[in-house]
């Protein structure tokens, strides 16, 4: 058998079974069967909305290896990006110093799910015989972009071990981060996992809970059929006031909202928070097969700890409730320690053409690696769990 490499410039030009063969793949070691947001349905609806592509700075050049038959045998979410907005790894400060330095950073190869700090396969190839050389065969594609698109980099971000081995492996630099997931210790109810804290930390949540619904406020479940665009309108005002806030600029449209809740509408969970019949506040999470995600949250209402009930308590609730093993709550927020979430590694691998750029890249990763690893061990010993000499 012989490979080809092709790009897509847009999932349009991928039928949808044959992209979601390979991304969704139940036997090759995913941590997650179904990943959402690797999907056909994710991705397309990002691009069908206009977040990416167009003047997005994220131009899609997807690529696939296929047989001498035209079949789908891996790909690669790839874009062409002319800056380093929407990846949650920052470049920001390689990119300055580059171009200090007479270099042309921009533009560079992102592969990943735009605007998704979520783990998951990246270089997407169905477990079998030649998985192995289907993996060598789409790096040697990604690089093989990068040199006729001029890029200066190539980028895989929030990697699967088996992808981090293989790009590692191909001499791509590894860089670490760190964020927090809640993981179900086989948790039959809430009061549970409370059981499993520190007295003190236990009251504390409960205290926490207690505040947030205070003002008579409630909290529903929506999902899948049952959510609609009134839903999709409430929700997006509270998207835009968070993103309003902390960057100026949201990425994502509303129009996006309306063909996710179209196409995928039974992977989604939407928490509402009510007061006085109207909503007021909502987070919105993609289920998985074995995990939940927590992706966007905001509010029109400022209300004490409301932000911890909606999207932290409420997703360990419905995680225990259908039996998933971990929640997801996105980047960052040693804040999310206290409330029963743990500090995970997450990992990514880079490939930067110009030598003297590699160097110095790689000296940075090497001291930051340290840091990282050291700071995870420190917040591990500090989570809310109760130690055996303790009640």
């Amino acid at each position: 058998m012989t490979f080809q490499a092709k790009i897509a410039q847009g999932l349009k030009l991928v039928p949808a079974a044959d992209w979601d063969a390979c991304a969704l793949d139940t036997g090759s070691g995913h941590d997650d069967p179904f990943n959402p947001f690797l999907s056909h349905a994710f991705l397309s609806a990002l691009e069908d909305s206009g977040c990416v592509g167009g003047r997005s700075g994220w131009a899609p050049v997807h690529v696939l290896i296929e047989d001498e038959a035209d079949k789908l045998l891996g790909a690669a979410p790839c874009y062409l990006k002319s800056h380093s907005m929407g990846e949650y790894v920052f470049d920001h400060s390689w990119a300055d110093a580059y171009t200090r330095a007479g270099g042309r950073y921009y533009p560079k190869l992102q592969v990943a799910v735009p605007f998704t700090p979520v783990t998951g396969p990246r270089l997407l190839v169905p477990d079998g015989p030649r998985s192995a050389e289907i993996r060598s065969a789409l790096i040697a594609g990604l690089r093989a972009l990068r040199d006729q698109t001029g890029a200066s980099s190539i980028h895989a971000t929030f990697l699967q071990e088996a992808d981090l081995q293989a790009l590692t492996s191909e001499k791509f630099l590894r860089r670490d981060d760190q964020q927090f997931h809640w993981f179900n210790e086989g948790y039959g109810r809430f009061e549970d996992f409370l059981g499993a804290l520190a007295s003190r930390k236990r009251k504390a949540i409960r205290r926490e809970r207690r505040d947030a619904l205070a003002n008579g406020i409630s909290v529903e479940w929506v999902l899948g059929k049952d959510i609609t665009e009134a839903h999709w309108d409430a929700f997006f005002a509270f998207y835009m006031d968070t993103g309003s806030r902390k960057w100026g600029r949201p990425y994502l449209n509303r129009r996006f909202f309306s063909l996710i809740g179209e196409r995928m509408a039974e992977r989604i969970l939407l928490v509402m928070a009510k007061r006085s019949g109207r909503h007021i506040a909502g987070a919105i999470n993609f289920v998985g097969d074995k995990r939940l995600y927590g992706r966007n949250w905001g509010c029109i209402e400022d209300h004490p700890f409301l932000h911890f009930e909606v999207c932290y308590y409420q997703a360990i609730e419905f995680a225990i409730a259908h039996g998933l093993d971990r929640v997801e709550a996105g980047a960052q927020g040693e804040h999310k320690l206290a409330r029963g979430y743990r500090p995970v590694i997450t990992s990514s691998a880079h490939d930067i053409a110009d030598p003297s750029l590699r160097r110095a890249v790689q000296a940075y990763l090497d001291q930051e690696r340290l840091y990282v690893s050291e700071a995870a061990g420190e917040l591990a010993a500090a989570t809310p769990f109760r130690h055996r000499e303790e009640d």
